[in-house]
C-alpha cells in the first residue's frame, strides 16, 4: 500500500509522460497533461517537465520507446527528479521494466488520484471507499511487489516462498475486499435510513467535473461553510444542507467531482457516496464555462452519471459558472480557420444552450454572485412543482418567485475559488 501514497515531508519534484496517437491529438493529449499537472500539484508535487511521444500505442513493455525511456532517464539523473508520473494505468510489468530502468518512484493517473482520495477522505464512508479502490488497484499489481524473491517466474527450481508470499497476499487483499464491502453496505443502510428520516423535502443534488465550482455555489446558496478551494477534488465527502427559498424548503447535496480516465472500480467503490445522486429529484449540473473543453467535462459528468443513476431521466439544470473568467479571441474576417471555443463570445454560447435547453440553462458566477438569483428562482420553481405533486393542498403557502424579491449575495463572503 505504501506505493500508492506520495510521501509529504517535502514537494517531491516529477516529470510526465504522455503519448499522441492516433486516437489522441498532441492538443488533447497536452490538456490531459495540463490535467495530470494539476493532480499532481493537489497531491503535492512539483512538475519539472513533461515527455511526449508519438506512437500507434502504448508499449506493452515501457510505455514509452526505448529511446524516449532514455531521454526521460538522462532528464532525471541532471535534474534530480524522485518521481515520473505517467498519464494513462500501468501494467505491473510496465512499473516493473520502468522502474528497472529509471531507478525512481513510478505513479500512473489511477495511483495518483487514489493518494489525492486518501488525502481528502475525512468519514468513515469516504476512507472505507479509498481503501477498498485502493485494494481493487493493487490486487492486480501485486507481482511487483516480489520480484526481488526472483521466484515468480516458474519452472524448474523456481518455485518457492514468492509465490507463496504473493499467493498469501491475494487471499489477504480479497479477504480485506470482501469485509470492505461489507462495510461499505452496513454504511449504505445507516444512510438509506437517514435519508427516509429527512422525510418528503425535494432533493436537489450539485453535481459536475471537478473544480467547477459546486461547493462555493453550495455555501452561496445554503450560507455554510463546505470546504472549498482551487484544487481538484477538494470535496469528497457527501454534503447535504437544508435550503429556503422564500418559504419554500429543500434538500441541497454537494458531491464528489468526476474526472476523466476514471477507472471503473473508482467508480464502483464511490457508487455508495453518489446514492444522493440517484435518489435526488433534480440534478443541478455545474460546469465551468470558462474551461476550454466544458463540452468534454459536460460528456464526461453524463456518462458517469447515466452509469450511477442507471440511465434514468431526472430534470436537470445546467449552470454554467465562472462567466467572470470567461474569455475569448474574435476572429478576422479573413481567417477561414473552423471556429472554435476560443472565438466564440460568451453571448453566443448562452443563445447556443438556451436554444437547446430553453429555461434550464442559467449562467452564473458564484465568485461575483453574478445570476444567482435567476438560478434560485429556477430551484424554487422546480422544488415547488415536485414539492406540489407530494402536498397538492399547499398550493396557496407558495407564492410565485419574483427576482425583485431577492437579495443580492453578499459577495464579499464568497470563496475566491469559484
Amino acid at each position: 500500500m505504501k506505493d500508492l501514497i506520495i510521501e509529504k515531508e517535502s514537494s517531491e519534484r516529477a516529470v510526465l509522460v504522455g503519448l499522441i496517437t492516433p486516437r489522441q491529438s498532441e492538443e488533447r493529449a497536452n490538456e490531459y497533461l495540463d490535467e495530470l499537472a494539476f493532480l499532481a500539484d493537489t497531491a503535492g508535487a512539483v512538475t519539472e517537465r513533461r515527455f511526449l511521444q508519438r506512437m500507434n500505442q502504448a508499449d506493452s513493455r515501457t510505455f514509452v520507446g526505448k529511446g524516449k525511456l532514455e531521454e526521460i532517464r538522462q532528464y532525471i539523473e541532471d535534474n534530480d527528479i524522485g518521481m515520473v508520473i505517467f498519464d494513462d494505468d500501468l501494467s505491473s510489468k510496465q512499473v516493473a521494466n520502468i522502474e528497472r530502468e529509471l531507478k525512481v518512484k513510478i505513479l500512473d493517473r489511477t495511483s495518483l488520484i487514489l493518494d489525492i482520495f486518501a488525502k481528502r477522505a475525512q468519514t468513515a464512508n469516504a476512507k472505507t471507499q479509498v481503501e477498498l479502490a485502493q485494494y481493487q488497484y493493487l490486487l492486480p499489481r501485486l507481482t511487483r511487489m516480489w520480484t526481488h524473491l526472483e521466484r515468480q517466474r516458474g519452472g524448474i527450481g523456481m518455485r518457492g516462498p514468492g509465490e507463496t508470499q504473493i499467493e498469501t497476499d491475494r487471499r489477504i487483499i480479497l479477504d480485506r475486499i470482501a469485509r470492505l464491502k461489507a462495510e461499505l453496505r452496513d454504511i449504505d443502510k445507516q444512510k438509506a435510513v437517514q435519508r427516509k428520516n429527512r422525510g418528503k423535502l425535494t432533493r436537489v443534488a450539485l453535481v459536475g467535473y471537478t473544480n467547477v465550482g459546486k461547493s462555493t455555489l453550495m455555501n452561496l446558496l445554503s450560507k455554510s461553510d463546505v470546504f472549498a478551494e482551487n484544487k481538484l477534488f477538494a470535496t469528497l465527502d457527501t454534503t447535504v444542507r437544508k435550503v429556503v427559498i422564500d418559504n419554500l424548503p429543500f434538500l441541497l447535496t454537494d458531491t464528489v467531482g468526476f474526472i476523466r480516465k476514471l477507472p471503473t472500480h473508482l467508480v464502483e467503490s464511490f457508487k455508495s457516496t453518489l446514492d444522493e445522486v440517484r435518489e435526488a429529484d433534480v440534478l443541478v449540473h455545474v460546469v465551468d464555462i470558462s474551461h476550454p473543453n466544458f463540452e468534454e467535462q459536460i460528456e464526461v459528468v453524463n456518462r458517469t452519471l447515466a452509469d450511477v443513476c442507471g440511465g434514468s431521466e431526472k430534470p436537470m439544470i445546467m449552470v454554467f459558472n465562472k462567466i467572470d473568467a470567461f474569455t475569448y479571441k474574435p476572429k478576422d474576417e479573413d481567417d477561414l480557420t473552423p471556429v472554435s471555443r476560443e472565438n466564440i463570445s460568451l453571448e453566443e454560447l448562452e443563445n447556443t444552450w438556451m436554444g437547446k435547453l430553453g429555461d434550464n440553462a442559467v449562467f452564473i458566477s458564484a465568485k461575483k454572485g453574478i445570476g444567482i438569483d435567476r438560478l434560485k428562482r429556477l430551484l424554487y420553481d422546480k422544488a415547488k412543482e415536485i414539492h406540489l405533486t407530494r402536498f397538492p393542498y399547499n398550493d396557496f403557502l407558495f407564492p410565485t418567485y419574483s427576482e425583485a424579491d431577492a437579495t443580492e449575495p453578499d459577495t464579499d463572503t464568497t470563496d475566491p475559488n469559484s
